[in-house]
Formats: C-alpha cells, sequence, structure tokens
C-alpha cells in the first residue's frame, strides 16, 4: 500500500485529468501496456477494479494498492508521458508537474531520473537492424533496405538532413505497408483519420502522424517510440526550405543519429522483437 497522501492524489488527478474518468489520452490497449512495461502489472486483473472499471478509478486503485516504490515508478513513468503530451503547458499545469515529480522522489527516495531523453534513447540496443521480420509485402522490403543503406552513407558522409528525409520516408513506408496488411484494425482505430462527415480517409490519405498515433494504439509501437517517431516525423517536415527558414532548425549529426535509432526501434517494435 502506497504512501500517497490525499494532497498529493489530488495534484495527480487534475495533472492527469482523472476526473472524466479518463487518464489522459490513453485507449484500452495502450494503458493496458504502458502498465505492463511500468509495473509489469495487468492493469485491467480484476483486482483493480474495486472502485469501479474506467481507467481512472483502476489508476486509483493501483495506487492504494502497490508500494511507494511500484507507485512511485509508475508516477514517473505518467509524468514523463505528460510531458511529452503537454506541448505548452500553463503555469498551472507546470506547477502541478513540479508537485508530481516532488512526490515521485518521495515515494522512491532519490531524485528522479528523465528516462525518455534522447541521451538514453540513443543507448538503448534495439538488436539486429532486419527489415524482413515486418509484417509488409515483399517488394517492398528491397526498396526500403536501399534507403536504409543510402540514409547510413548519408550520415557517413555527413549529410545529416538527407538521412533523416530518408528516415522519415521508411518510417512511413513502413507503417502504411503494415497498415495495409491489417486494414480492419487500422481503420477501427479510435485515431484512425476521418473527414468531415466521420468516415475513416482512405489509408493513401493518411499522414504520418495518423500512422504513428494508430500503429501505438494497437501495439505495434511502444510508447517511447512514439514519441521520438513524432519528433522524426516533425524534423522531416523540414523538406520544405520555408519551414526550415521559418523555425530556424539546423539539424547536426546527433539529429540524424536519433532519427536512424528511432527507425531501429520502430522496425524492433513492428517485428515483434522489441526488448523490455
Amino acid at each position: 500500500m502506497s504512501s500517497l497522501r490525499m494532497v498529493e492524489r489530488e495534484c495527480l488527478e487534475e495533472l492527469f485529468g482523472m476526473g472524466s474518468g479518463y487518464v489522459m489520452d490513453f485507449s484500452n490497449r495502450t494503458f493496458s501496456e504502458f502498465f505492463r512495461e511500468s509495473a509489469r502489472v495487468d492493469i485491467y486483473d480484476d483486482k483493480y477494479s474495486k472502485n469501479g472499471d474506467s481507467k481512472a478509478r483502476r489508476l486509483r486503485a493501483f495506487i492504494e494498492m502497490e508500494s511507494d516504490a511500484v507507485v512511485g515508478k509508475s508516477i514517473a513513468d505518467l509524468l514523463e508521458y505528460w510531458r511529452y503530451k503537454a506541448q505548452q503547458p500553463s503555469a498551472k499545469e507546470q506547477a502541478l508537474a513540479q508537485r508530481a515529480g516532488d512526490l515521485v522522489e518521495r515515494l522512491l527516495g532519490k531524485p528522479m531520473q528523465r528516462r525518455d531523453s534522447a541521451e538514453e534513447f540513443l543507448k538503448q540496443d534495439f538488436g539486429a537492424f532486419s527489415l524482413q521480420k515486418v509484417q509488409v509485402t515483399g517488394a517492398l522490403v528491397p526498396i526500403l533496405e536501399a534507403r536504409v543503406a543510402e540514409a547510413i552513407r548519408c550520415l557517413k558522409a555527413d549529410s545529416p538532413l538527407a538521412v533523416i528525409f530518408h528516415c522519415g520516408s521508411i518510417l512511413e513506408g513502413l507503417l502504411l505497408g503494415v497498415a495495409s496488411a491489417n486494414p480492419r484494425d487500422f481503420n477501427q482505430a479510435q485515431a484512425s483519420p476521418k473527414d468531415k462527415s466521420g468516415v475513416v480517409k482512405p489509408l493513401y490519405e493518411w499522414s504520418l502522424a495518423s500512422f504513428i498515433d494508430v500503429a501505438c494504439e494497437l501495439g505495434y509501437l511502444k510508447l517511447d517510440v512514439k514519441k521520438f517517431s513524432h519528433a522524426l516525423r516533425d524534423f522531416r517536415n523540414y523538406i520544405h526550405p520555408y519551414e526550415q527558414m521559418s523555425s530556424g532548425f539546423k539539424p547536426d549529426r546527433h539529429t540524424a543519429e536519433i532519427c536512424l535509432q528511432v527507425l531501429k526501434a520502430a522496425v524492433a517494435s513492428l517485428g515483434g522483437e522489441r526488448k523490455q
């Protein structure tokens, strides 16, 4: 049983938007996956439904029932996810996030570490890089493999912008390939893009952002891969010179290495070989 105090619980309730029964923008699938990775628990186990079946009620039960160490780690992970989703947090939200960080440090008995930094992501080992086990049409694989080889050559030649563009196109090709192999799942996902009449758009009209969000919702991409994939998507948009000029974006080797690492992580996830 955690030692979380009432005022600390209220802070989390407000920060994570739990008043409506939800927890941020988690779907049932991503909520379940999150807790499998963060706490090695099945958040949809019956024991967490004693207060009700909503995500917020299950999180409250989890906080009440688990130890300080387990709860502290999961709150830390939730806070990192919140930081990614909150693009422009208000002053009040930033204050709540600071208080949440303080309570994590109290529960864990040590300073909170940011685990989603680019440096930490670059250190991860995603195993052998191979497109062969990703569920896409066989004719697409050699085309994407050729682009991967070219991206690596561009990195060696110190051409970071070319690396970014190649990685963005490869990621989009992979996700479209997986979606084409699983159209029903992708079209029925909550995050699937819809036209003005509410009809799901055909796959060839989807943006890379939509492919990333739906692939994560369906469990094809891990949450950290989703985050850095969106960063790669943002970088890839600078293929338009005026976008780059207006933002002052100056890619370097470090940026290119992150994009290649995103691609490795995505391939590991899509191929079912992502290390936990």
